[in-house]
């Protein structure tokens, strides 16, 4: 067996010589999909095309399934289940324009259901409550990803701006899909359409050991479970609970991370379908920092009080 840890000038010349994932894996000892991983991120990083015998099955599927990053060194901002709705701007919210300013990122990442598709969810109506039309819903997403967009290139120019799709999102096109299926293609009948500066995927690889994405596993050991399960760290929204699960095994640390909620725990969109019960929710987002192309311990922003967040054992206003 080869040696467990290659240079990336080692590896490329590795894969020049078999030109093959399943070849390669056998001559290395290494897992084929970890080889494929780490190929793909160093085509992102040298701008170079590592050449394949059979170009069949070699790649991960990239564009609308994964979006790889290839980052090295620098923060990434998570943040998900924003559910913007019509006039609300919550200090989570303007936390994060604060920690775009504040940390210059390489990427922002909205990780699912910027979109609440309250009107057109498959739950009924509540007694008489009232819920935002779905124009209202989709201009106050505009705004406020509008307004991050500004602030990310405010910050630096050419910040990844990536969005995994979720479950909220997806009801968007779902209701289409079942009542106006003749639309299909037609621009504006997908909500990748009113977000043209952000690039929707299922999931978003900032390196080769993390990936994010709107949800896998549920439950209150979600975190834990993802990060066993997937084998490399990996960052969720979904259950809005905002906490950092590490887990550490022969290949040393990993983490599960939620990034809770961009919104208010007790937010209009919440309050009736939850019936005034508690909730182990958390409104906040989270900061992943890379060194060397590996993830250093997740930290996360949390709302303190209205108008101000903690991180790092200080309250800020926003």
């Amino acid at each position: 067996m080869g040696k467990t840890v290659y240079s990336d000038q080692e590896f490329i010349e590795l894969w020049k010589t078999y030109e093959s994932g399943s070849a390669m894996a056998k001559a290395i000892g290494m897992d084929m999909r970890n080889i494929i991983r780490r190929k793909n991120n160093l085509e992102v990083k040298y701008g170079e095309t590592l050449k394949s015998k059979n170009n069949k099955n070699q790649n991960i599927k990239e564009n609308s399934v994964r979006k790889r990053l290839g980052i090295e060194n620098g923060i990434v901002l998570v943040f998900s289940d924003a559910h913007f709705w019509p006039s609300i701007h919550t200090t989570a919210y303007k936390g994060l324009l604060w920690a775009i300013k504040e940390f210059q990122p390489k990427a922002v990442i909205a990780n699912g259901d910027i979109f609440d598709g309250a009107s057109i969810s498959r739950y009924p109506r509540i007694g008489w409550d009232s819920t935002p039309s779905v124009i209202q819903e989709l201009k106050a997403c505009e705004l406020a990803m509008g307004e991050i967009e500004e602030a990310a290139k405010k910050a630096r120019h050419n910040v990844n701006l990536v969005w995994t799709l979720g479950n909220h999102d997806a009801r968007f096109e779902n209701r289409l899909a079942a009542n106006a299926p003749q639309y299909e293609q037609v621009k504006g009948f997908s909500l990748k359409d009113h977000f043209p500066a952000w690039h929707p995927c299922w999931s978003c690889w900032p390196t080769e050991n993390v990936v994010v994405k709107h949800r896998w596993k549920g439950g209150v050991h979600a975190t834990h479970n993802n990060t066993v399960n997937a084998g490399v760290s990996i960052v969720t929204g979904h259950l809005h609970s905002l906490k950092v699960t590490p887990y550490a095994d022969y290949q040393g640390n990993r983490f599960g991370v939620d990034t809770g909620t961009l919104a208010d725990v007790d937010g209009a969109q919440f309050v009736n379908y939850l019936e005034d019960s508690p909730t182990n929710w958390r409104s906040g987002f989270a900061v992943l920092t890379f060194h060397n192309g590996k993830l250093l311990w997740p930290e996360l922003v949390h709302k303190w009080a209205e108008g101000q967040v903690e991180f790092r054992g200080k309250v800020y206003d926003v």
